[in-house]
């Protein structure tokens, strides 16, 4: 939805708005805001809004840490959760130096960057993710355990599915804020939802993402739940995923489709080059799309995530997936990432990827269209199929030699990225899990 500055002084009045929050993200993926009183509104809308980029970690030195928020005031909306009586309402900002040049480690520019990219060839990127969710009881102090919120399973309904209550509200708050809602039920796991939205442009969708996931824990939180994005909450059940449907229209038309495909599967020459791309480079992009060293808990066999690079249209155990669809809905869906990736910097990255192929006229290896759960070592040798990174450590050891990733993510992100992460996976190797004592400390 469009908004001029009328419009938002207009809400802002008829609905007793007393605050509103400036909202960015970090480069891990973390929303951010800064809360104005309504009476700032002008500095705001005029960029005059300043705050300390070195206390965000990843951002910016002590020695240049003034950033500035300029706001998008087409991502204006009411934050429906929120009391009606002085209410509060969000814009979602750029991050600008004072000299006024867009910030080189603010996520929502590289996206914007590959964006106009792919604009200057002629395309526009939609993108429409599924973003999955499990819901804990808290304990007595507020804090999230790991005591799921019922035991049901795919599609339950009440009184099984407890958490249906909870979804209903999330969904009425998202189509307040203007989300066109499409479905919503109970994933496979105990405890776990998932609600989908409809595509949209690429910025929008990660505003649309992050926004989703902010409604998600204050909706859960005011029902003394706690929602986890998590991707690997639970041993012995299925991870969350952030599944990618992508598609390129060109000329108001989808690029991914072409009925007089010879492989008569209604692909583009384009959509198959895509495809190419991000295979090619899907090692680095693990880096992003699974950015913590509990994804590689979900990467794993059994549990209907992706682990070997495939693509299919027959089946959904290969890494990417082609719906069935086609005409204007045909699309190119990514089932590696997850949602505790940025999706800002995620989408750059696909995008990147996708538009290299094209450029460089990649083919597309073979498809597969077994189950690739059922195929031994030796079979997925025999046809040439690769496996993801394992770890994050290895995630990122493939981000440093891929230099089309590293320029997607910037140079500023990947160096701040690249040290973050680095330092997670030391803490993580140097802890003591219980597995090693349950395991060990009897035998030796």
């Amino acid at each position: 939805m469009s908004f001029s500055y009328e419009d938002i002084q207009k809400i802002i009045e008829e609905n007793d708005v007393e605050f509103i929050r400036l909202q960015f993200t970090d480069i891990l993926g973390h929303i951010k805001n800064v809360a104005i009183p309504r009476s700032q509104l002008d500095n705001a809308l005029n960029n005059k809004i300043m705050f300390d980029g070195s206390s965000i970690e990843g951002f910016s030195r002590v020695e240049e840490s003034d950033m500035y928020l300029r706001p998008d005031i087409d991502t204006f909306s009411l934050i429906p959760w929120r009391p009606k009586q002085h209410s509060v309402a969000r814009m979602i900002c750029g991050v600008y130096t004072p000299d006024g040049d867009p910030f080189e480690g603010d996520p929502r520019y590289r996206l914007m960057k590959a964006i106009d990219k792919a604009e200057g060839l002629g395309y526009t990127f939609n993108v429409g993710a599924e973003c999955e969710f499990f819901l804990f009881h808290t304990n007595e102090f507020g804090q999230p355990t790991t005591v799921t919120h019922d035991t049901s399973s795919y599609f339950d309904l009440e009184p099984l599915d407890l958490g249906g209550e909870v979804r209903r509200k999330i969904v009425l708050a998202l189509e307040e804020m203007g989300f066109e809602i499409e479905t919503s039920h109970h994933e496979v796991a105990k405890g776990q939802h998932e609600v989908d939205f409809k595509y949209s442009e690429a910025l929008r969708s990660a505003d649309n993402i992050m926004t989703f996931q902010y409604a998600v824990k204050s909706i859960a939180k005011q029902n003394n739940l706690y929602a986890t994005f998590l991707p690997k909450p639970m041993e012995g059940m299925n991870g969350s995923g952030m599944h990618i449907n992508m598609s390129l229209f060109k000329n108001g038309l989808n690029a991914f489709y072409d009925k007089n495909d010879p492989a008569a599967r209604g692909l583009s020459a384009e959509a198959y080059s895509f495809i190419a791309g991000i295979m090619k480079h899907i090692k680095a992009i693990t880096a992003i799309g699974n950015p913590l060293v509990n994804s590689y808990k979900r990467l794993v066999s059994g549990y209907e995530a992706p682990v070997h690079i495939a693509w299919s249209c027959k089946n959904r155990s290969p890494l990417i997936r082609i719906p069935a669809t086609r005409g204007g809905a045909t699309r190119a869906e990514l089932r590696s990432p997850d949602p505790a990736a940025n999706p800002y910097l995620v989408l750059a990255c696909c995008l990147e990827a996708g538009l290299d192929g094209i450029q460089n006229h990649l083919a597309v290896p073979q498809e597969v269209t077994d189950n690739i759960f059922d195929l031994s070592e030796e079979e997925l040798l025999q046809k040439g199929i690769d496996s993801l990174p394992a770890s994050l450590e290895e995630a990122l050891q493939e981000l440093e030699k891929d230099t089309l990733i590293r320029e997607a993510i910037g140079e500023h992100i990947y160096q701040h990225f690249m040290q973050i992460k680095k330092e997670e996976c030391r803490g993580y190797a140097h802890q003591i899990s219980q597995w090693e004592i349950d395991h060990y400390l009897n035998l030796y």
